[in-house]
């Protein structure tokens, strides 16, 4: 299957959360922030992943919109 665009521009955001993350612990010695920082910014992918087995297109729809 062919990777949408949606799906590689949320690929590359996660992996440049992943790299800033890194980088404020490394730094900053911050971890709370980072590490919720982390979470939701990867989460988007995975949204958008749960999305392509919606069961409706109202529930494609609701899935993405939390993406």
């Amino acid at each position: 299957m062919s990777e949408s665009i949606l799906r590689e521009k949320a690929k590359e955001f996660a992996k440049n959360i992943v790299f800033i993350t890194r980088e404020i612990k490394a730094n900053n010695k911050e971890s709370v922030l980072s590490n919720q920082l982390l979470r939701s910014g990867t989460s988007i992918g995975a949204n958008i992943h749960e999305a392509q087995y919606a069961q409706g297109t109202a529930d494609f729809i609701s899935k993405l919109e939390i993406a």
